[in-house]
């Protein structure tokens, strides 16, 4: 648990210089840190950090070649294209996106 709360508090410390952190600021980062959790499939860490060097080079050169009012919106449209293909994420195991049935 101790190393988990030093991770957070390291991982804020080299956040905040790069992305103007103000109080309501936690919103945005959470949502994309949850979206690439999810894309890289629950349970599967090394997934989740591949998942979140993908979405953050497409959110990169989406704010590059479309425009940057759409760079925050683009994480959910690729979680919601992702679930709707393959619910697992895109490293998880199939058993783990669907349910046993009885």
């Amino acid at each position: 648990m101790q190393r988990a709360a030093a991770l957070g508090a390291l991982a804020g410390f080299a956040v905040t210089p790069l992305t103007q952190t103000s109080w309501d600021a936690g919103a945005a980062i959470g949502v994309k840190g949850f979206a690439a959790a999810i894309l890289g499939g629950l349970g599967h860490n090394p997934g989740a950090v591949a998942a979140g060097l993908i979405l953050g080079i497409l959110e990169s050169l989406s704010a590059g070649y479309i425009s940057s009012h759409y760079k925050d919106a683009l994480p959910l449209l690729i979680l919601l294209i992702v679930l709707f293909i393959k619910p697992s994420g895109l490293f998880g195991s199939e058993a783990a996106g669907r349910l046993k049935k009885f």
